[in-house]
C-alpha cells in the first residue's frame, strides 16, 4: 500500500524514536567491548582521589566473551529446499559482496548490541549481483506486524554526515529518502530560541533531493529488503547481548585491580614506625651563623636516603607487615570464573591455563561454547535464509526464492578437534557408506572447494584404470560396451592370444 508524505514521515519518526531508545545501550556495550570502562563500585572518597588515576585502565574480559563465539561462526553456503548441494550463484553473490568477512562483523555486532541487520538491494551497475550489507544496530531498525516476530512491515536505515541526518525508509511497496538537521545541531538551535518559539521548531523528516530519481522509489522486490539477526531472542522482549551480563562483573574486576594497585603503592612493603621520639629538626641560622630557631627535617628526605638518625634514647622502632596482594588476585580469579560460567566461555580462553588436557577433555571443556554457537547458528540461520531469498528476489528468480526460504544454511564445524581426530571420524563414516562429497563438507571445505576436489578425483580416476575398476567403472580399453573399445574384446582378430577373464578361469 502506498503511503502519503505525512504517513511516511510519521513512520520514519516513530522508527527513529525507537532507534534512539536502543542506541545508548548498544553504544555503552560497544564501549565495554572496546575497553572503555568507567570506574564503578568505588566510594566517593576513593573516587575523588583515584578515579583519574585509573580512568584509562581496564582488564577487558568482555572482548573475549564476544569474540570466542564469532570465530566459530562461518557460513559456507545455503542449500535450497530439495537440492543436494549449496546454491552456487548465491555463493558468488556472497563473495562478491565480501560477506565472508563482513558476516563476521555482523555476527560480532549482534553479539555485542543484541541484534544486527542485513540489507539487500539491487545494483543498477550489475543487475545480476545485488548489494548485500550488514548494518549496525545503532543505524538500522525493522518494524514487525503486531503480534508477529517475522512479518516485516517497514525498515529504516539512518546515518549522519556533518550536521545533516539522513534516512531511508523501506516498505514492501516503496522506498522513501529523507533528511533533516542532526539531533545535536537541532538541540543547539533550540537553546538559542525564545521559549515561545521552541514548540514551533518541529524536527520533521523532509524528502531528500534525489535528482532525476523518483522519491518515493517503487520497490520491485515486493517485500521489506532488510532482515534482523537477533542474538538470544525472547518471545515478548528485546534480544539479549552476550556482554550485557558481563558488564557488572567487569566493573567489579576493574575496581579490584584499582584497590590492588593502590595497595601496591602504599602497603606492598613492610612499613616502619618510630615511637617515643621527637620529630627530627634542623637549626635555622642567620647571616652571622647564629642559631635563631629550628625546623622539622623533611620526612621525604629520610625515605629517599633510606637513612634515619634518632638521637632520643627512648625511641623505639616497630613495623607492620606488607599487604597481602594475593587476596585481591584470588577474588579477581573467582570473578573471571563466574564470567566463564555465566557466558559458557571455556575457562582456558579467559584464565589462560591448560594442564595437559587430552583431546576428549578439551572437547568436554568446550561443550558449552559449542552449544552456544549452535544456538546462534539456529537463530542467525533463519535470517541468513531470508537474506538468500531476498537475493533471489532482487535477481528476479521467484522460484529459487521460495526454495531458499525453506533451505538449509551450511555452517563450518563449531567443534575444536585435531586433524587426526577428524580424519578418524570421517574414515569411520566412509566405512559405513557415507559419500565422498558429504565427507568433504564435514572436513570443512566450502561447496566450491568440494566441487573442485570432486573434479580432481575424476581426473585422477581417468588416468588410473585400476582405480576405475575398483570403483566399479568399465575400462574403455577392454569393455565392448564402451565406444572405441579394443576390437579384440569383441572376439575380433588379434595378433596375440586373448587373456581369459577371472570368471572364465573359475569356470574351468
Amino acid at each position: 500500500m502506498a503511503l502519503t508524505i505525512e504517513q511516511a514521515r510519521d513512520l520514519a519518526d516513530r522508527l527513529t524514536e525507537e532507534l534512539n531508545r536502543r542506541t545508548p545501550q548498544a553504544e555503552r556495550l560497544t564501549d565495554y567491548y572496546r575497553g572503555n570502562h568507567p570506574l564503578k563500585f568505588a566510594s566517593r572518597e576513593f573516587a575523588r582521589h583515584f578515579a583519574d588515576r585509573y580512568a584509562d585502565f581496564c582488564d577487558n574480559w568482555t572482548a573475549p566473551v564476544a569474540d570466542v563465539a564469532v570465530e566459530r561462526l562461518t557460513v559456507v553456503g545455503v542449500q535450497p529446499y530439495g537440492a543436494e548441494t549449496a546454491d552456487v550463484e548465491l555463493g558468488r553473490v556472497w563473495l562478491a559482496n565480501d560477506l565472508d568477512a563482513d558476516s563476521q562483523l555482523g555476527f560480532l555486532s549482534a553479539g555485542i548490541g543484541a541484534r544486527a541487520f542485513v540489507l539487500v538491494w539491487g545494483d543498477p551497475a550489475d543487475e545480476t549481483t545485488p548489494t548485500v550489507t550488514f548494518e549496525d544496530p545503532t543505524q538500522a531498525i525493522v518494524a514487525y506486524r503486531a503480534g508477529s516476530r517475522r512479518d516485516r512491515v517497514a525498515a529504516l536505515k539512518r546515518w549522519q554526515d556533518g550536521s545533516t541526518e539522513f534516512c531511508t525508509l523501506y516498505t514492501a511497496d516503496e522506498v522513501w529518502k529523507f533528511e533533516r538537521t542532526s539531533y545535536r545541531a537541532d538541540q543547539e538551535a533550540r537553546k538559542s530560541l525564545p521559549l515561545a518559539a521552541v514548540d514551533d521548531l518541529v524536527r520533521q523528516w523532509m524528502p531528500r533531493d534525489t535528482g532525476t530519481e523518483p522519491n518515493p522509489l517503487p520497490n520491485p522486490m515486493g517485500v521489506v529488503p532488510m532482515v534482523e539477526l537477533p542474538n538470544r531472542p525472547l518471545l515478548a522482549d528485546d534480544p539479549i547481548s552476550d556482554v550485557g551480563g558481563v558488564a557488572a562483573m567487569q566493573d567489579a574486576v576493574n575496581y579490584l585491580w584499582a584497590l590492588l594497585f593502590n595497595s601496591a603503592d602504599f602497603a606492598s612493603l613492610p612499613a616502619r614506625v618510630v615511637t617515643g621520639a621527637d620529630v627530627p629538626k634542623t637549626p635555622i641560622l642567620n647571616e652571622h651563623g647564629e642559631i635563631v630557631g629550628e625546623k622539622p627535617v623533611p620526612l621525604e628526605k629520610f625515605a629517599l636516603d633510606r637513612v634515619l638518625w634518632i638521637p632520643d634514647e627512648n625511641a623505639k622502632i616497630s613495623s607492620w607487615p606488607a599487604a597481602d596482594l594475593k587476596a585481591y588476585t584470588d577474588v579477581i580469579e573467582v570473578a573471571v570464573g563466574h564470567i566463564a560460567a555465566q557466558t559458557r566461555t571455556p575457562a582456558h580462553y579467559l584464565i589462560g591455563k591448560m594442564a595437559n588436557l587430552s583431546g576428549d577433555a578439551l572437547i568436554a571443556a568446550e561443550a558449552g561454547l559449542v552449544r552456544r554457537c549452535e544456538e546462534k547458528q539456529l537463530w542467525f540461520g533463519q535470517a541468513i535464509r531470508e537474506v538468500a531469498r531476498l537475493v533471489a528476489l532482487a535477481q528476479g528468480d521467484d522460484r529459487k526464492a521460495q526454495a531458499l526460504r525453506a533451505g538449509t544454511v551450511l555452517w563450518a564445524d563449531t567443534e575444536s578437534r585435531s586433524r587426526a581426530q577428524l580424519a578418524d571420524a570421517l574414515l569411520k563414516l566412509k566405512q559405513i557408506g557415507f559419500p565422498f562429497e558429504f565427507l568433504a563438507r564435514q572436513y570443512g571445505l566450502t561447496p566450491p572447494e568440494v566441487a573442485v576436489l570432486v573434479a580432481m578425483r575424476e581426473r585422477e580416476a581417468e588416468l588410473d584404470p585400476v582405480a576405475q575398476m575398483m570403483a566399479g567403472k568399465p575400462d574403455p580399453a577392454t569393455d565392448p560396451t564402451v565406444p572405441g573399445a579394443d576390437p579384440a574384446a569383441d572376439g575380433g582378430p588379434m595378433d596375440q592370444p586373448r587373456v581369459p577373464t577371472t570368471a572364465a578361469v573359475a569356470q574351468g
